[in-house]
């Protein structure tokens, strides 16, 4: 893949972040949500997309003979796709994650087929599809599904003989285990990154962290219940992530 290509694409994407988060007041989304396809603010976010991703084709046209034309093709497509997207989103239950998700994974697909038109080829898509087939991002998509739930639950078996000697202590539902998951996410992006000393801060940050709830409880059942958790936590995400670095990265 081309520099060009892929500045392209950053480009776009860049312009739709722009469009969406910055330049798009909470009066206007909440107008959306009232009026639908009668609001006059969603042809304005709508036509302000088309217009930041005209200019983004404009200046990749440069590089390519493409077009005056091709350039509002492009800008037109992103402004209308964008209008039915938002206007469909409107129909929706505001405020839930999963139509948050699905709105931003259209819009990006739309720009992603702008893209691929635009240059004319799908072999960026055979080089990404060649690199998420390769041994390495297999190996490493396994070791990041592994430290989420399968992990979780493992964790919870070998500590379930001490839990059940807790008390009730008034914490979130499943806090720990969402706690955990995203520790081990991390502790495994540092070790793949060859951040071991940062490992050591985001303990030093946990336990700070913990120090005042340890503290205060003068529980000292509670204290061995969770240093025994995390360090059998990040010590298992931490020979999981050499075992991949050892080998998929340094093999």
């Amino acid at each position: 893949m081309s520099a060009d290509a892929l500045s392209l694409l950053m480009g776009l994407v860049l312009a739709h972040l722009v469009g969406d988060f910055l330049l798009q007041p909470r009066t206007w989304v909440e107008e959306r949500y009232r009026l639908r396809h009668r609001s006059p603010r969603l042809f304005q976010h709508a036509g302000l997309h088309g217009l930041l991703a005209g200019g983004v084709l404009l200046m990749a046209s440069a590089a390519t003979p493409r077009g005056l034309a091709a350039v509002l093709l492009g800008a037109l497509t992103v402004a209308a796709s964008h209008w039915l997207i938002d206007l469909a989103k409107a129909r929706l239950p505001a405020g839930e994650l999963r139509w948050f998700l699905l709105d931003q994974a259209s819009h990006l697909l739309v720009l992603l087929g702008l893209w691929l038109a635009w240059l004319g080829s799908l072999a960026p898509l055979r080089e990404l599809a060649a690199w998420l087939a390769s041994p390495t991002v297999l190996g490493m998509a396994a070791a990041y599904l592994l430290v989420t739930r399968p992990l979780s639950i493992a964790i919870a078996l070998v500590m379930q003989r001490w839990s059940e000697q807790l008390e009730e202590t008034g914490t979130l539902a499943s806090a720990g285990a969402r706690i955990g998951v995203l520790e081990r996410l991390l502790v495994l992006t540092l070790v793949l990154l060859d951040q071991l000393t940062a490992v050591g801060f985001l303990l030093a940050a946990k336990s700070v962290l913990r120090f005042g709830d340890l503290r205060d409880s003068r529980d000292r059942k509670l204290t061995e219940y969770v240093l025994l958790g995390t360090l059998l936590s990040v010590s298992t995400t931490l020979v999981l992530g050499m075992l991949v670095r050892l080998l998929l990265l340094e093999g």
